[in-house]
């Protein structure tokens, strides 16, 4: 696919989205949530890539979805008398699934403002590095409508149940260090140090053993839904693709030997 509202690159292990709409604050539209699937996909499917970095171009990281009339318009569901539902399902909706079954790390580097879907978009990624002049918040029901991205569903899993009505009720934005607080955001840094801080995370991500790494994502999540019982059957599962890997024994051979170990993914 040919992008137009999105920029994708990859390299040394390192995939990277950048919402390409600075003039709108990166507000999502139909076609650049396509765009952001099929870079879900290509990411998946590349086994070079071992880390997703997602963020925004300009001074914001997605304002949430566009409203103006003419994007409106564009709607391939327009006349349709499930139009609304059929937007969310067919849209929006498959992006989050794609990023919460995507097995690799995901990290989202806040550069800006993150509302509403937006913020639903950090939430789908496994680390969010904001940058000190980032908000956060959900502004949905502020304009009569609701947090039908995902987000009344990942809003209380960040932040408590108590804290997701209060921002979500009354359509509360706030600042990045108050976000740390709730649980909106893994870390805070300077402006300035939020792509080199992101670089770093991204870099031990994507040296870390893949195997591994890839099957604790998908435990954690999946093990969120699961009784004690399930869970545990669930990690005897996975210690069977992982402990007779190369890379098992990679790892505790340098470990042994007190060296950095070299995984390959086998």
């Amino acid at each position: 696919m040919a992008y137009s509202s999105i920029v994708h690159d990859c390299a040394q292990g390192i995939a990277r989205i950048t919402l390409n709409r600075p003039h709108r604050l990166n507000a999502y539209t139909p076609a650049m949530v396509r765009e952001l699937v099929d870079a879900v996909d290509v990411m998946r499917r590349d086994e070079a890539a071992r880390v997703l970095v997602v963020t925004g171009a300009g001074r914001a990281f997605c304002a949430g979805g566009d409203v103006s009339a003419e994007e409106l318009a564009r709607s391939p569901f327009s006349g349709h008398p499930m139009a609304h539902l059929l937007e969310m399902r067919e849209h929006f909706h498959q992006l989050v699934l794609s990023l919460r079954r995507l097995d690799k790390p995901v990290i989202a580097a806040v550069n800006g403002p993150a509302v509403a879907g937006g913020l639903t978009l950090a939430l789908c990624c496994d680390f969010r590095v904001a940058a000190e002049s980032a908000r956060l918040g959900d502004t949905a029901v502020g304009l009569g409508l609701l947090p039908d991205e995902g987000g009344a569903y990942l809003f209380p899993r960040a932040m408590g149940v108590g804290a997701a009505l209060r921002m979500t009720l009354l359509s509360e934005v706030y600042d990045a260090r108050r976000a740390l607080e709730l649980g909106l955001v893994t870390e805070v840094v300077p402006d300035a140090e939020l792509m080199p801080a992101v670089e770093r995370l991204a870099r031990r991500l994507a040296e870390g053993a893949p195997l591994a790494i890839r099957l604790a994502k998908r435990m954690i999540y999946k093990q969120l839904e699961m009784t004690l019982e399930n869970a545990l059957e669930d990690a005897a599962l996975a210690v069977q693709i992982t402990n007779p890997s190369e890379d098992a024994r990679e790892g505790i051979a340098a470990f042994m030997e007190k060296r950095k170990p070299r995984f390959t993914g086998r």
